[in-house]
């Protein structure tokens, strides 16, 4: 159990939080929720003890051990991978460090003895002879292999740091366990690993993450920080999204008789009951959701862009074609041999490990670079609007306010009424549309680069990891937006839910050829004899 207490927190004139209180029980998993800059990850650094609160106080259950998954991923440079991960239990560690320091003392004394056999009793209450075998385990099932287990962290890449910190909080049962964006730089199997590992998870589970699909596999809670207090409500990220929509509609609609709305709540709560999995987490969901009342449901303050793509006429017979398209890049082939077809209203996603040839094949088909061999066909009829990965000379050094750096793009000589009331639609209003370009965050870049699509009119959308920066609530209106887009789409992300809601089609770009499968992406997570076959392609 971790329990906050009447806590407040300002940084400057900012109030992040006040009089927080707030109970994480054992069993549950807790999904934190908020808008950029609610002070999400700041919130788990006080639960941690990083942070000191100026009021209240965190407090944890008598002898209980709290695990936080490290974010600076040199700090373990000079130790090895497999004890890297035992350090994740620091009594653990420390206890198995002295011992082996006595037991290598050239002159053993009686003294010497008696401290070893104390160490001994407390080594194996902790499980300690099973540490290195439970460590490698969690290890494999991240993905990194027994022949990493003895090489110091320097020698691995970001992406096998990243595991081995993740193996490192999950160690030796950490009864809290508090996760920041956990899944960042996980491959699809490594994701699927860990949501099943914290499905299983006993003890409590604190996360941070913008994975949607993440959160309604895991949580049992959502807790929501917003105007400085955080509410915890029962379910998954769809129900607490799903429920704050449904009471604001109830909320705009008080002349509804409270029975009608009851059975409302009820018919929404049987239709997210029904959904639930057959795991032990889901099923003790289910209770929970069964318990709800009217008065549990309340609206959010939260604010939703409007994201709409309209395209300015159909596309016809021919979308794209794409043949032999090769390019090098400081001497590594990045893409080899590149061919396939589009088909009209084709929704692609282009998904696999390699990201670069990703955002170099999109910056060759929107005329951004050359390719070394082969060449491209759009259609006649069509026309492309991009969302590059790195969008910063859109934005560097511009002294434009946000008003005239969105004319631009505007394909006529519209008004400020017009262009003002586009931005407000972003989430720019009011002063807000005066900011200059330059100072934005990348949050704010991001919609505003949707802006300029959505002034478009294009039929084709090329987007490079739209959802980079974005908080939950403008994912949520991307995601609907492109799922409602009349005409063509190809898009990279690593967010699950928005890949699997969106495309009709995957491509996978390996070093050897080109994986083409027209599938919904849970088909394409799932089906192991194909994931098999295109592990092989990378080794």
């Amino acid at each position: 159990m971790l329990q906050a207490t009447n806590v407040s927190l300002r940084f400057g004139d900012k109030k992040l939080f006040e009089d927080v209180n707030i109970k994480f029980n054992a069993g549950n998993c807790y999904g934190l929720i908020g808008a950029n800059g609610a002070g999400k990850s700041t919130f788990l650094k006080v639960l941690s003890g990083e942070i000191e609160p100026q009021t209240g106080h965190v407090s944890l259950g008598k002898d209980e051990r709290l695990a936080v998954l490290k974010q600076d991923h040199f700090a373990f440079e000079e130790y090895e991978v497999l004890e890297t991960v035992i350090m994740g239990h620091a009594q653990l560690y420390k206890v198995m460090k002295e011992k082996d320091a006595i037991y290598m003392k050239a002159d053993f004394t009686e003294e010497d003895g008696m401290r070893a056999a104390e160490l001994e009793g407390e080594f194996a209450e902790m499980n300690g002879w099973e540490a290195e075998s439970d460590a490698a385990i969690l290890l494999k099932g991240l993905g990194i292999g027994e022949d990493l287990h003895t090489k110091k962290m320097a020698e691995l890449t970001g992406s096998e740091k990243v595991k081995v910190l993740l193996a490192q909080a999950l160690f030796g049962n950490p009864d809290i366990l508090l996760l920041d964006e956990p899944t960042n730089h996980l491959d699809i199997q490594a994701i699927q690993w860990l949501e099943e590992f914290l499905i299983n998870f006993e003890n409590t589970v604190i996360v941070v993450s913008h994975d949607r699909h993440f959160l309604n596999k895991v949580c049992t809670h959502i807790a929501d920080v917003d105007y400085g207090k955080i509410e915890l409500f029962v379910g998954n990220y769809d129900f607490w999204y799903e429920s704050s929509q449904l009471a604001l509609q109830m909320a705009k609609d008080q002349n509804k008789k409270k029975e009608e709305k009851m059975k409302e709540l009820q018919n929404f709560i049987a239709r997210f009951s029904a959904n639930a999995s057959k795991s032990k987490q889901a099923t003790s969901r289910k209770k929970m959701l069964e318990n709800i009342t009217l008065d549990d449901i309340k609206p959010s303050s939260r604010r939703y862009p409007y994201v709409a793509f309209t395209p300015g006429r159909e596309i016809g017979n021919d979308l794209l074609r794409v043949e032999g398209i090769s390019k090098t890049i400081d001497g590594v082939k990045v893409l080899d041999n590149v061919s396939f077809i589009l088909n009209p209203n084709d929704k692609v996603a282009f998904v696999g490990r390699n990201e670069l040839a990703k955002s170099v094949l999109f910056d060759i088909l929107m005329g951004e670079m050359e390719p070394d061999e082969g060449t491209f066909t759009w259609g006649v009829t069509t026309s492309q609007s991009y969302f590059p990965k790195d969008n910063s000379k859109f934005f560097e050094g511009s002294d434009l306010t946000l008003v005239e750096w969105l004319r631009q793009f505007s394909p006529e000589d519209q008004t400020e009424t017009f262009l003002r009331g586009f931005l407000g639609r972003m989430l720019f209003s009011g002063e807000e549309a005066l900011k200059k370009a330059s100072v934005l965050s990348g949050g704010e870049k991001v919609r505003c680069m949707l802006s300029k699509m959505m002034l478009s009119n294009s039929n084709v959308l090329v987007l490079d990891e739209p959802t980079n920066h974005l908080d939950l609530e403008s994912i949520t209106s991307v995601n609907n937006g492109l799922m409602h887009f009349k005409g063509s789409i190809l898009f990279t992300s690593h967010d699950h839910q928005f890949i699997n809601s969106i495309a009709n089609r995957l491509i996978e770009i390996t070093p050897s050829k080109v994986i083409d499968k027209e599938m919904t992406y849970d088909e394409y997570v799932a089906d192991t004899k194909l994931q098999k076959e295109i592990a092989g392609l990378y080794n």
